[in-house]
């Protein structure tokens, strides 16, 4: 392992990318490379070496930056579990690996969808690290625990049957319509890979404060144990109880089967923190499986929306196979939500 000393502005040339967002560039004077082994969160400079599927970077305001060879980027170390993308692994090395996510997740691809193209390559230049040499993570410019004690905001949470089922679409309209209804209301992605195309979405929607597990220190929250995911649940909401959310909605990403998301759902913590479940599905079949494991798990499930709701067939398949209102995105961005949610009305 060796550790040297990085030129003066060479970081403030490089790309950096939406993970580091929270992180203090400006504080990190040394590399660490050689035989150092990363770990998720490690935020790396690496030099792109092939421009794959992933030809820009997201930076930390939105903007998307095309990437050329020898591109220098600054991206966090994480895994990733997309089935319509990539499998990839932190690596145990600094040898080449890949960007992974378009918001700036270095790891090493073991598998990927037929439809994708070859990975983004990239050549790590070594471990970001202060002055003394010490590599830092993204966990230490995670948001803290709050220590808000006030009353818990009703929180609906939005899952679904797969990634691409529309729930980020599905939350938006929830946010937008609470929002219409005089709400302030506060949103979070508290699973998936770090990216900023949600966020945006949701705060377009109107929600006043948005956040995601980035800003808890994760760039990814595949293969993080229970206890940390549902401590980002946790961090997460409390912030936004903390900052005035009447309504919080939050998003779990991928599907009921991926492992890290049916652990949380199965969870007796975040069954106490949530008061109803929007989910999001292709179709009837996958609504009605969905809305079935939902209410085995004791979870309260206030409606069907997603994909499916873009067609009129595919709405009248669901209405008729569950016991629940089937949502399609104009009855989430109506005021009247609050009303149509039931049980779950909020005063203003």
């Amino acid at each position: 392992m060796s550790t040297n000393f990085l030129e003066a502005g060479r970081l403030g040339r490089a790309k950096a990318a939406y993970t580091t967002r929270r992180a203090e560039l400006g504080t990190l004077t040394t590399l660490v490379n050689g035989a150092s082994i990363p770990r998720e969160g490690d935020l790396v400079l690496a030099r792109v070496m092939e421009v794959g599927q992933h030809p820009r970077v997201e930076l930390p305001g939105g903007r998307k930056a095309e990437l050329y060879l020898d591109d220098e980027v600054v991206l966090c170390y994480g895994n990733r579990y997309a089935p319509d993308q990539f499998e990839a692994e932190v690596p145990n090395d600094l040898d080449y690996c890949h960007m992974v996510a378009g918001g700036g997740v270095a790891a090493r691809v073991v598998s990927w969808h037929f439809d994708m193209e070859f990975p983004t390559v990239i050549e790590p230049v070594g471990l970001l690290a202060d002055r003394s040499g010490r590599v830092v993570n993204l966990r230490e410019f995670g948001l803290p625990s709050t220590p808000y004690i006030g009353p818990r905001p009703r929180t609906i949470a939005v899952v679904g049957t797969a990634m691409n089922a529309g729930k980020t679409t599905t939350a938006a309209g929830i946010v937008n319509g609470l929002t219409r209804a005089g709400l302030n209301v506060g949103a979070a992605k508290v699973t998936g890979t770090g990216a900023g195309k949600d966020l945006w979405l949701m705060r377009d929607a109107g929600a006043q404060t948005v956040l995601d597990f980035t800003d808890a220190g994760y760039p990814s929250t595949y293969k993080v144990p229970l206890p940390e995911v549902e401590q980002i649940v946790s961090t997460l909401t409390g912030h936004l109880a903390a900052g005035g959310a009447e309504a919080i909605i939050l998003e779990v990403a991928d599907g009921l089967y991926q492992y890290e998301t049916a652990c949380l759902l199965a969870s007796p913590n975040f069954r106490a923190q949530v008061d109803g479940v929007i989910f999001a599905a292709g179709d009837a079949m996958g609504a009605t499986a969905g809305v079935n494991w939902l209410q085995d798990h004791g979870l309260p499930v206030a409606g069907v929306g997603g994909l499916l709701t873009a067609s009129p067939l595919a709405m009248r398949e669901a209405v008729a196979a569950v016991d629940v209102p089937v949502l399609d995105l104009y009855a989430l961005c109506d005021a009247g939500i609050v009303d149509r949610l039931g049980y779950l009305a909020i005063a203003a």
